[in-house]
């Protein structure tokens, strides 16, 4: 995924710098030229990356801090910090309010995804209860009609547009005005793009945004146009309003920095980011899990919400009991398989555990993981409810395997491997004992619930030491919330 190689870049140099055994200004300015390096090769902007050099330095005077301070904590906590205002302005976007008419126009070079994006939104909407309309103001692109009309039908979303009219003021101003009548309460209007920046274009987008009067422009962003990122985005808050920006195509291998800097250009945060061609390959950004994913510390809060999207609210408590009781079963690893699946490419949900580096699965890697995981489920639809309900290994003997491996087509030995790959998830789960996940929306952040000594129990091994240890892994439970706060997840079981 786009910036996988910047994360891995950044992580490399605190876990250098980590590794010193006296961090001095030496050791600090290699951390830092290393970062700056990254970040200049992902495209970010030159003075956004001096300025951020400077900053830090400003905050970490090495001679002010006493001895027994943490050095290399106070240097991550400032990269982070500084990281984070980088990607973040300040101020918050508008955001569309449900039964409440709301008017958002979509603005951006063509070839940039806006029209994808535009269905994508309307989507992510429609999921959570809005009552989204598509409006097609381009009437440039030959086909944009079309490829909107086929997006929104396939999504179930009401559209506009016109195959006659060349005024696109005209379709956008009628397209607002039906779907108000309709009683739709966000209405997305699609302009035109050019494939460079024209007086046409802007003049077409202020004539558009003059007669719609949208509560939100946002501005979509091709990931992978490097350095032009923060002279285009300054050009398009010059025309609109821009209230927002989608960066698109993060899941390609570009380098995708300069896309970020644009939130310095426009100065509005970026609110999604389009990670794939599907619908639902659509994230919201996140300023501080996203920079937290980028230094390999991980996104809690944020795997917790995919795993309460995709295991359905009924389904919740039962998991949460067999979680709590340590028992591990065929069945449920053939269930959690299924939500695994659902959860979106692989990669990009262990991104989220802390210590997993993005570099750790590469291109290709996603789509074997994915086809592994099915070879396991077609084989455990050949089993029978004995078998996959058993906690007994010894049920599973040769002549069973042999007929499961026949009813799905599949070799004793890739049997024998499932079978592995769930000894090795029961032993993993076993350690759960007593785990208590909070409900959705409770407690945002999971990490402020976390038991260092318990986790580093559920924690495979190899991450563990990747994060440092166990003193890595505390201090960055320290850093993402007090240790007092931790208890409630497990029950303060690492403390008995």
């Amino acid at each position: 995924m786009v910036l996988a190689e910047l994360g891995g870049s950044i992580s490399r140099a605190l876990q250098q710098m980590s590794n010193a055994t006296i961090i001095d200004e030496k050791v600090l300015n290699d951390c830092l030229n290393e970062i700056t390096r990254a970040l200049l090769q992902s495209d970010v902007q030159f003075k956004l990356v001096r300025d951020m050099q400077t900053n830090i330095k400003k905050i970490v005077n090495l001679d002010d801090l006493a001895a027994g301070h943490n050095k290399s904590k106070i240097i991550q906590q400032a990269i982070f910090n500084e990281l984070c205002k980088m990607l973040d302005p300040g101020k918050p976007s508008f955001t569309p309010k449900k039964g409440k008419p709301s008017v958002v126009m979509f603005v951006g070079l063509q070839g940039s995804g806006k029209t994808t994006t535009c269905t994508k939104y309307a989507y992510y909407h429609q999921k959570k209860g809005w009552k989204p309309a598509l409006v097609c103001a381009d009437t440039f692109r030959a086909g944009a009609f079309d490829q909107l009309k086929q997006n929104a039908t396939k999504a179930k979303i009401p559209f506009y547009g016109s195959y006659m009219e060349s005024d696109p003021v005209k379709i956008a101003v009628e397209g607002v005005e039906r779907f108000r009548k309709e009683n739709c309460d966000l209405i997305i209007v699609d302009t035109s793009g050019r494939h460079k920046q024209e007086v046409a274009l802007f003049e077409e987008m202020r004539q558009v945004s003059e007669a719609t009067k949208p509560d939100l422009v946002i501005f979509v962003m091709d990931s992978s146009i490097g350095q032009a990122a923060f002279d285009q985005a300054q050009a398009f808050k010059q025309s609109v309003a821009v209230g927002a920006v989608i960066v698109t195509k993060m899941d390609g291998h570009a380098k995708g920095g300069g896309a970020l800097s644009a939130v310095a250009a426009t100065k509005s945060p970026v609110i999604f980011i389009g990670t794939g061609e599907h619908m639902d390959e659509f994230e919201v950004f996140d300023v501080k899990p996203f920079v937290s994913r980028l230094l390999g510390m991980g996104d809690w809060s944020g795997f917790m919400d995919k795993i309460h999207d995709i295991v359905p609210m009924d389904q919740q408590p039962e998991l949460l009991q067999k979680l709590s009781e340590g028992n591990f079963t065929l069945r449920i690893m053939y269930e959690q398989f299924h939500n695994i699946l659902k959860m979106g490419p692989i990669g990009q949900v262990f991104s989220m555990l802390p210590g997993f580096s993005s570099e750790l699965m590469p291109k290709g890697q996603e789509k074997e993981s994915q086809a592994k995981i099915k070879r396991y489920m077609t084989m455990m639809d050949s089993m029978t409810d004995e078998e996959l309900d058993s906690m007994n290994p010894k049920l599973m003997n040769e002549s069973r395997m042999m007929r499961i491996g026949r009813g799905s087509g599949r070799q004793v030995r890739e049997v024998m491997e499932m079978l592995e790959e769930y000894k090795r998830l029961a032993k993993i789960w076993s350690k759960m004992k007593g785990l208590k996940i909070p409900k959705k929306g409770e407690m945002s952040a999971l990490s402020r619930n976390m038991n260092a000594q318990h986790m580093s129990k559920v924690l495979p091994p190899q991450m563990l030491k990747q994060i440092g240890g166990m003193g890595g892994l505390q201090n960055l439970m320290k850093q993402m919330g007090s240790n007092k706060d931790m208890m409630g997840m497990f029950g303060g079981a690492g403390d008995k």
